[in-house]
């Protein structure tokens, strides 16, 4: 019975870290999304950004770009960051399914 509570704990540790990197993964791209849209604006200028944005009708899309704290190397690195603990938790997961199949072979 301690073997089957184990693999359990595994495997809800192996989901639990890649729903983590996955969710930090999706805040590190949104903040590298919006870096990128600010140094357009600050590029192109507000008219050729909206020209290209389809939003003829405002006057400024720099208010309505939410600030993005940090810098885009920190965000790139926070992106690998997570994608190395996605990799290390579908591991885990890897591991305690073969853990599982094998003690169900076993035991058949």
């Amino acid at each position: 019975m301690l073997i089957n509570s184990n693999a359990n704990s595994a495997i809800v540790a192996g989901q639990f870290g890649l729903q983590r990197s996955f969710d930090g993964m999706t805040q590190s791209a949104l903040s590298i999304a919006q870096k990128t849209a600010q140094q357009q604006v600050a590029q192109q200028g507000v008219g050729e950004m909206l020209a290209n944005a389809g939003l003829r009708g405002l006057s400024t899309t720099t208010d309505l770009l939410p600030k993005a704290n940090g810098d885009m190397m920190s965000d790139l690195l926070s992106m690998q960051l997570y994608s190395n603990n996605a990799l290390a938790s579908a591991k885990v997961l890897d591991v305690a399914n073969d853990t599982v199949g094998k003690i169900i072979d076993t035991i058949a």
